[in-house]
C-alpha cells in the first residue's frame, strides 16, 4: 500500500474546538489548567513527578499476567508487561470504551499514535524503557455508543437485551450475526476471510466482550508491543481504595471540578460537570450511581443503602464494586500505570482539563496531554480528481457550496460578484447623504433604511446570479458530492464513521503498518494520507 501523507493545521480543518486549539498553540489562557507542556520538555517533567511517586508496580505485572494469560502473546509484549516492574518503564497510554469490532477508525488511530511515541522515546531516552498501552473503559454502561458498527456505509446496530457494564456483556447470536454481515462486504476483498476468522476467533459466544476486546486488540496490535489493560479488576481497584474512600466521605472531586469549570467558562464552552459522588455501584450487570442523602448512600436503582461505616466495610470487601465515571477515571488510570503521557480526541482532553486540582488534591501525578493523530484517508484516483477540480487539501474540509462556489467563480467566463456595484451604490447613498443633510437632516433615517434595502436587494440579485452561473456546472458538483459523501460521511469526519474492516479486508495487517508510519508521537498536524485505493 503505496502511500503520501500531507499534514495540516487543526484549527483550519473547522471540526476541533477553541480550547483544542488554544492547547495546541500553547495559549495563556488555558495554562492554569494543565501541568506539563505537549513536547520533550513536557515528557522530561511528566518523568520526573512519576519517579517521585509509588505505582504498584508488581501489581500491575502480576494483573497483566494473569489477564494475558490464555492469550498467544509476541515476545515484545512479554518484554513489555515484565519491564513494567522496573522503575525506570513508564507508560505512554490512551484510553478507550471495548466499542464492538473496535468502532470507528480513530480507535485504531489513538493505539497506533501511543505505539508511534513510545517507539520515539525509546530511541531519545537510552536510559528509560517506555511502554504503549491501552487502558479500556470497559465498564462504560453506555450502548448504545458502543453497541454499533459502521461498514461501507451500512450502520450495523448489536440487538441485544443486555445490560450494565459493555466490558461484562457476554457476546451473542445477535452480535455473531453482524460478524455475517460485515463479511457479507468484506468477503470478496483479498484479507476479507482473513478479517472474519480474526472476529469470529476474538467474538466467541458467551466471551465478554472485554476480553473478546482484548484478544482482538492483541491480535492486531501484539506485532508493535501493545499491552492492554482492563481496570476492571478488584486487585487494581485495591489500589484506589483511598481515593475512593475520599470520595465517599468528602465528595472531594465535585467541588474542585465545579470551581474549575466556573474558571474555564469564562473563554469556553464545558462539558463534563460530574456530580456530588463521582462514583457508580458495579455488580453483576448493573452500574448505578451512588448518592447521599441525609448521611445514607443509596443505590436507589437496586434498592441499596448503606451507612457511612457500612459503605466502607464494602469498599474494603469488594472494591470492584465501585466504579469511577469520568471525572474520577483518570486517577484511577494513573494510580495504577506508570504513566507519563495521555493520548485523546479532542472531547477527552477538554475534559482532562477540568482534572488537573482533582489529580493534586489527592497527590497522584498530571501526565503530559496529547492530542491524538487524526487521519483523512483518499485514494490516489479520488486524490486526482479533486486536484483536477483545482482543490488543495486544506479545501477538503470546506462545505460543498461553498467548494462549488469557488470552482464557478475560478472558472466561468462571466461575471458572478457584485463587489463593484456595492461599493458604488454605497458610494451613491454616501453622495446622497451629503446632498439631503444640506437640506433637512432628520432625512438621513430615511436614507440610512434605503441604502439598506438597496445594499440588502443587491447582495440577494449576486447569490441568484451565482446560483443560476452554478447550474451551469453540474458535473464538477456531482463529482464534489461523491467525494465529499465518502471522506466526510453524514457530513462528519471519516474517522468518526467508519470502521477498520474493509480497510483491514483490502490490506491486511499492512495497512496498520502504514497508519503506524503516517502517525507523529509528538503531533504535526491532521494527516491527509493518499494511498493506493482497493
Amino acid at each position: 500500500m503505496d502511500q503520501t501523507v500531507t499534514y495540516l493545521p487543526y484549527e483550519g480543518t473547522g471540526y476541533f474546538s477553541k480550547i483544542v486549539s488554544d492547547y495546541l498553540s500553547q495559549s495563556g489562557t488555558l495554562q492554569p489548567f494543565y501541568q506539563h507542556t505537549p513536547d520533550l520538555a513536557g515528557i522530561q517533567d511528566a518523568i520526573a513527578a512519576r519517579q517521585a511517586f509509588h505505582t504498584p508496580r508488581q501489581l500491575l505485572v502480576d494483573v497483566l499476567s494473569e489477564q494475558y494469560a490464555s492469550l498467544a502473546v509476541t515476545d515484545k509484549v512479554t518484554r513489555n508487561i515484565e519491564s513494567l516492574s522496573q522503575v525506570n518503564t513508564f507508560t505512554i497510554t490512551t484510553a478507550h470504551q471495548p466499542n464492538i469490532f473496535s468502532g470507528p477508525l480513530y480507535f485504531i488511530y489513538k493505539i497506533l499514535h501511543a505505539v508511534k511515541l513510545a517507539d520515539e522515546l525509546n530511541q531519545q531516552y537510552a536510559g528509560s524503557h517506555f511502554v504503549p498501552v491501552y487502558y479500556m473503559g470497559s465498564e462504560d454502561a453506555d450502548l448504545d455508543e458502543l453497541g454499533f458498527v459502521t461498514v461501507g456505509g451500512q450502520k450495523l446496530v448489536w440487538e441485544t437485551k443486555q445490560t450494565g457494564a459493555v466490558g461484562r456483556m457476554k457476546v451473542d447470536k445477535g452480535l455473531s450475526k453482524l460478524i455475517h454481515a460485515i463479511h457479507g462486504q468484506a468477503g470478496v476483498l483479498p484479507f476479507g476471510n482473513e478479517l472474519t476468522d480474526l472476529l469470529q476467533r476474538c467474538y466467541t459466544e458467551g466471551k465478554t466482550i472485554q476480553q473478546a476486546t482484548l484478544e482482538l486488540v492483541n491480535e492486531l496490535f501484539g506485532e508493535f508491543g501493545l499491552v492492554v489493560l482492563i481496570p476492571d479488576n478488584a486487585k487494581l481497584k485495591t489500589a484506589f481504595r483511598s481515593v475512593v474512600e475520599k470520595e465517599l466521605t468528602e465528595g472531594f472531586s465535585h467541588k474542585i471540578v465545579a470551581n474549575t469549570i466556573a474558571a474555564l467558562e469564562k473563554n469556553y464552552k464545558v462539558q463534563a460537570g460530574g456530580r456530588d459522588l463521582n462514583l457508580f455501584y458495579l455488580i453483576n450487570d448493573k452500574r448505578e450511581r451512588i448518592e447521599l442523602q441525609n448521611g445514607i448512600y443509596e443505590v436507589k436503582s437496586l434498592g441499596l443503602s448503606f451507612t457511612k461505616e457500612a459503605i466502607l466495610q464494602e469498599l474494603d470487601e469488594y472494591p470492584e464494586r465501585f466504579s469511577a465515571n469520568v471525572i474520577l477515571r483518570g486517577a484511577f488510570q494513573e494510580t495504577v500505570l506508570p504513566n507519563i503521557a495521555f493520548i485523546g480526541g479532542g472531547g477527552e482532553l477538554a475534559y482532562w482539563l477540568e482534572l488537573k486540582h482533582v489529580f493534586e488534591a489527592v497527590n497522584i501525578p498530571y501526565p503530559v496531554l496529547l492530542l491524538r493523530n487524526s487521519f483523512l484517508l483518499i485514494t490516489k484516483e479520488q486524490h486526482a480528481k479533486w486536484q483536477k477540480l483545482g482543490f488543495t487539501d486544506t479545501d477538503l474540509f470546506k462545505q460543498e457550496p461553498d467548494l462549488l462556489n469557488m470552482l464557478v467563480k475560478r472558472e466561468t467566463d462571466n461575471q458572478v460578484n457584485l463587489t463593484a456595484e456595492l461599493q458604488q451604490a454605497q458610494a451613491f447613498y454616501s453622495h446622497l447623504r451629503t446632498v439631503t443633510d444640506a437640506v433637512d437632516s432628520t432625512l438621513s433615517e430615511h436614507l440610512l433604511a434605503l441604502e439598506k434595502q438597496a445594499i440588502k436587494k443587491l447582495t440577494a440579485l449576486e447569490k441568484k446570479i451565482l446560483r443560476a452561473e452554478r447550474l451551469k456546472y453540474e458535473v464538477q458538483q456531482k463529482q464534489i458530492a461523491a467525494l465529499k459523501q465518502y471522506l466526510f460521511p453524514h457530513n462528519s469526519l471519516q474517522e468518526r464513521v467508519d470502521n477498520f474492516s474493509l480497510y483491514y479486508a483490502s490490506y491486511g495487517k499492512s495497512w496498520l503498518q502504514n497508519i503506524y508510519e503516517a502517525s507523529t508521537g509528538l503531533n504535526k498536524g491532521f494527516g491527509v494520507v493518499s494511498y493506493t485505493g482497493r
